[in-house]
């Protein structure tokens, strides 16, 4: 029966139809504020519903909204659900069309024990700008995982050996371009210095002095300081006794600084220059 036929039969008829059209009409209302209040809309895939243990399955997170007139909030994603974990969270990018907003999310979830269990739905609180505040909610998954099936009526296998594989030129062709620019930049640097390198002069040597100049300038410097006449005879005949003790060995090559006179005479006596003629 058409729930708006005008065509009656009965009182009671005409009576259950009208309670009828008031239901639906109800129903059409609530249907239309829930789509006002809608700005925001999220969904949810898996590209799996079968793993094996310890594989994982991509789940795919979508929201849409107008930031103008709604603020969505992003859903809180725990790191292990119903013995399932989340290994991986992708960043979420947000991709603008007009006035609508929408935000992706890569997750890789994955098990690590066997049974069937679920990826919850994820809720997210929207704050419209007027009105109250709301939330909504993405599907719910059923994830089988499986464990890896073992044929228990054959024999275990010895572990393989080790297996040498030949290698060749190529596996070792960064290893080889690295030598070659450190070996270019190498040199350039040796180049560089070499270049760059100030030559060293040779040492400026001043004039020689002689042994005798030398003696003569230690003399005068004696007779400069008078200690003769300051009454300091005895550093004056001390300093005196020194210059004649350093020329006579370096001039004859014989030692006389630790001698004492005396014995100083006596080498003086077997140095025929110094003899008087």
């Amino acid at each position: 029966m058409n729930l708006f036929d005008t065509t009656t039969i009965t009182r009671s008829g005409i009576k259950m139809k009208a309670i009828s059209g008031i239901w639906y009409l109800f129903f059409l209302s609530i249907c239309f504020q829930a789509n006002a209040q809608g700005d925001a809309r999220v969904g949810a895939r898996v590209d799996a519903r079968q793993i094996t243990i310890g594989d994982q399955v991509r789940l795919f997170i979508e929201a849409q909204n107008n930031p103008a007139t709604t603020r969505l909030q992003w859903a809180t994603i725990p790191d292990t659900f119903d013995h399932l974990e989340v290994v991986e969270r992708g960043k979420i990018d947000t991709i603008k069309q007009g006035d609508v907003t929408t935000y992706r999310q890569r997750l890789l979830i994955t098990g690590f024990d066997s049974g069937v269990f679920k990826i919850p739905a994820f809720v997210f609180p929207v704050m419209p700008g007027t009105g109250t505040p709301y939330t909504i909610q993405t599907d719910s998954f059923a994830l089988s995982v499986a464990t890896v099936a073992v044929d228990t009526t054959k024999a275990f296998k010895p572990i393989k050996g080790i297996i040498f594989v030949k290698s060749t030129w190529q596996d070792y062709i960064w290893l080889i371009i690295g030598s070659i620019v450190f070996l270019i930049l190498f040199a350039f640097v040796i180049i560089y210095f070499v270049r760059n390198r100030k030559a060293k002069g040779p040492k400026q040597k001043g004039p020689t002095e002689s042994l005798q100049d030398y003696t003569l300038r230690m003399l005068t410097n004696l007779q400069v300081k008078q200690l003769w006449q300051k009454k300091q005879v005895k550093e004056y005949y001390v300093e005196l006794t020194d210059i004649v003790r350093n020329y006579i060995e370096m001039r004859f090559g014989t030692q006389v600084l630790e001698l004492t006179t005396n014995e100083i005479l006596g080498k003086v006596q077997s140095i025929p220059e110094l003899q008087p003629h």
